[in-house]
């Protein structure tokens, strides 16, 4: 047999990597602080001594797994754009891609056999995205995670790891978001006072206190593997 080449291992141990982490996701939604090693094995359906092998605790497997989705998530929302030539930006953010193009939103209505194309094409900018990303979380465990964790502290993390991960969280994922919500609702409001915005803690406590909002209604439909279904349902009764 050919020996594998460099670049072959490297794949396969990216491979492995994100199958660790998404069984990781999945265990520690329905174990918490109870997961162990050998619960994420199982859910992975690999052996012990291969996951041991990349994560000998689940301190640095939980660790990697939210910097992953961070890294993932690309930072933030953004207000619906269209290039000129017709095409989406190349750049959009993964956990607000297509959120807040209306279009794309009934597109998929269209797709999956839904007569809601009216009503997502009028969703705003904060409903819409909002709806993407209870849609996102219910497809990716570890996104939802990431949302869940970060809005209590990252508590189960050393305070020299939650402390750095609540930064870059606040840059990348909160701070944006609250422009989106800062954005709609100068629209709403017609000129936003003379230009002027909210002062900062309290925008971005407004658009924790949404994203929180968010977490809690999903953890009923995720529970039931409803959560992608009814992610509109959960963002017309909190009436975004």
């Amino acid at each position: 047999m050919t020996p594998r080449t460099k670049e072959q291992n490297e794949e396969i141990r990216l491979r492995r990597l994100a199958q660790i982490r998404k069984a990781a996701a999945d265990v520690f939604l329905n174990k918490g602080s109870l997961l162990e090693i050998r619960d994420v094995a199982i859910e992975a359906g690999l052996g012990y001594g291969t996951v041991y092998h990349y994560y000998s605790n689940k301190g640095d497997l939980l660790h990697d797994l939210l910097w992953d989705a961070l890294e993932r998530v690309g930072g933030a929302p953004v207000a619906p754009h269209t290039s000129t030539s017709g095409e989406e930006p190349a750049n959009r953010p993964l956990a607000f891609a297509s959120a807040v193009d209306t279009r794309n939103l009934a597109v998929a209505d269209f797709q999956s056999g839904s007569h809601e194309t009216t009503a997502s094409a009028e969703l705003g900018p904060v409903a819409a995205a909002s709806v993407r990303l209870l849609q996102l979380w219910a497809e990716d465990h570890a996104l939802y995670l990431l949302y869940k964790l970060a809005l209590e502290g990252f508590t189960s993390l050393p305070e020299a790891r939650s402390t750095k991960l609540t930064a870059a969280f606040q840059d990348e994922v909160l701070a944006p978001f609250a422009a989106l919500m800062d954005t709609e609702h100068a629209a709403d409001e017609d000129a936003a006072s003379g230009g002027n915005v909210a002062e900062q803690p309290y925008r971005l406590q407004r658009a924790e206190m949404l994203l929180a909002a968010l977490v809690g209604c999903a953890s009923l439909s995720m529970r039931r593997e409803k959560l992608y279904e009814e992610a509109r349902d959960i963002v017309r009764f909190l009436k975004l």
